[in-house]
């Protein structure tokens, strides 16, 4: 059944995964509609499902400007996808063909920097003009915001808090080095320490045990369930969380830094043992002050909002 055409302006933004494309409808920082599809692994046809679901919304909203969080590497313009793993584009200038189909205004951010704009704008950093983003999922994103704007580096790709070396030799990450703080900390980390765990100490009963392919999910649910060995897990996590959060408030002494991305929705299993190695660890600990630590608010919908605000901005430069 056809719908009328509101006519109100909304933005719509999107969150390109390499799984899914989810596309929201955002009004004033909350989500009114939405849609997913599988992502595309051709470049042409990507961008062709995009336009065909902004088509498809434009059926029942005034749509006025579209916002894309990519993972990836963008050029410091935002106009270029550079290098995403799990997208097909490559070198492409994505915004402009996209704006050229739409005949609308588009916005590209990082995905990280985009779940960063949404939890500064509407979020648990609202209103804070100098804090991080640490989006910890299966590795770690990140975002420093500087005087209420986003600090992208010379080259657009600051900062890779994830790849800071924090064991010497350690356990080797997929981006060449070895010991990188996303190998300790994230989603795919917890399944790794995990697994050593239960290799190290094979008399300590575990629910774990009963499956060699459990995921970082599986060992959030066994310490939520009580296992002390997941629970370990999770104590272990967080020693590594917060001697990382030190290092990033030794170089910037940021006032917040918000725990984002898909792990924080375990935020209770680990940030009170992050917040006491951060303290721990910390140059001047106990004679100066700490950055206040706290979860993200807004969950997986961080990206599509923050980006749909971006968007917004791009048509209304005095918006919000």
């Amino acid at each position: 059944m056809p719908h009328s055409v509101q006519e109100h302006p909304v933005t719509v933004g999107f969150d390109i995964g390499g799984t899914n494309l989810r596309a929201a409808v955002v009004r004033d920082g909350a989500i009114i509609d939405r849609r997913s599809v599988d992502t595309p692994k051709d470049p042409n046809t990507l961008q062709q499902s995009i336009v065909e679901l902004v088509d498809e919304l434009r059926e029942s909203y005034q749509v006025n400007g579209v916002g894309l969080a990519i993972a990836g590497f963008l050029d410091p313009t935002c106009e270029i996808v550079r290098f995403a793993p799990h997208l097909p584009w490559r070198d492409r200038n994505v915004r402009a063909e996209l704006s050229e189909a739409l005949k609308l205004p588009v916005r590209l951010e990082h995905d990280a920097n985009s779940a960063a704009w949404g939890e500064y704008r509407y979020g648990a950093a609202k209103d804070v003009d100098n804090w991080v983003l640490f989006a910890v999922g299966t590795g770690i994103g990140a975002t420093l915001m500087n005087g209420g704007e986003i600090y992208r580096g010379a080259f657009g790709t600051a900062p890779e808090f994830g790849h800071l070396c924090v064991v010497p030799d350690g356990r080797p990450c997929p981006c060449g080095k070895r010991g990188c703080l996303e190998r300790y900390c994230s989603g795919t980390a917890l399944v790794q320490t995990a697994h050593e765990m239960l290799d190290a100490q094979p008399h300590r009963p575990s629910v774990l045990r009963e499956t060699e392919d459990f995921s970082g999910k599986a060992v959030m649910d066994a310490a939520r369930a009580g296992d002390e060995l997941a629970l370990a897990v999770f104590e272990d996590f967080g020693t590594w969380l917060g001697k990382a959060l030190s290092i990033v408030a030794d170089v910037l002494d940021p006032g917040l830094i918000v725990i984002g991305g898909g792990v924080a929705s375990a935020c209770d299993l680990y940030m009170d043992r992050a917040k006491a190695a951060l303290a721990e660890s910390i140059v001047g600990a106990g004679h100066r002050p700490l950055p206040d630590a706290r979860c993200a608010s807004l969950g997986g919908d961080a990206g599509m909002i923050g980006v749909a605000d971006l968007a917004l901005r791009s048509v209304e430069p005095q918006a919000g």
